[in-house]
Order: C-alpha cells, then structure tokens, then sequence
C-alpha cells in the first residue's frame, strides 16, 4: 500500500505559497499611508488565520487515525465580530479610538485562536512520540 505522506504535504506545501502569494500581493499593492490604518492590521491577521486554519485542515486529514485538533470556534467568531466592527466602524458611529481598540481586538483574537491551535499541533506531536 503505497504511503499518501509525500501527496499530502505536497499539497500542505501549495496552499502555503498560495497564502504567502496572497499576502505578498496585499503587502507590495498597498500604499504605504494605508498600512496605518487599523483595517491593514486586521487584514493581514485575518490572512495569517486562514494560514493556520488551513494547515490545521491539512493536519487533521493527515493524522487521521487520532483525534482531531479542534479550532477555537468561539474566539474565531468573536475575532471576526471584531473585525467587522472594525470594517464597518464609521457606520456604526465608533470613534477612531474605539475602532483602533476593535480592530486590536479582533487581532488579539485571530493570534490567540492561532497560537492555541500551534500548541495543539505541538502537544500532538510529542504524545505520539
């Protein structure tokens, strides 16, 4: 039976360069004044999110036969609240504060759910060891 370990991190491998692609293309069509802007902030967290979401996808389907690393749903919903807060500050009548703080927020959320799912990854690997 021949080992799916090579396919699969090939493909691990793509969506990787495919999300360093995305960012790369945010960060070099961005004028320089809009990287203040809290939105920018939130943006690029959101894009670093879907990275480790993804590579979660991944890790799962390749550890199939143990149990699963599950995403902080909570704090991922709780990061997007904040950023749509963020988005649509003017229209709910938020100060330039109040959305700095609500995009911080939702940064503080996307990197908490992040770091929680590494050291999920982390804990796995050293128990199967």
């Amino acid at each position: 039976m021949p080992d799916s370990r090579p396919n699969s991190r090939r493909w691990t491998v793509i969506a990787s360069a495919l999300l360093c692609c995305g960012l790369g293309v945010v960060v070099l069509y961005t004028k320089r004044s809009a990287f203040f802007s809290p939105l920018a902030v939130v943006v690029v967290a959101a894009i670093g999110l879907a990275a480790v979401l993804l590579q979660l996808r991944y890790y799962n389907r390749e550890h199939s036969n143990s149990t699963p690393v599950q995403a902080p749903v909570w704090l991922n919903v709780l990061g997007v609240g904040f950023a749509l807060a963020a988005l649509f500050a003017d229209f709910l009548g938020l100060s330039w504060q109040m959305a700095q703080v609500v995009a911080l927020g939702a940064v503080g959320s996307f990197s908490i759910s992040s770091a929680m799912i590494l050291h999920a990854f982390r804990k796995h690997r050293t128990s199967s060891k």
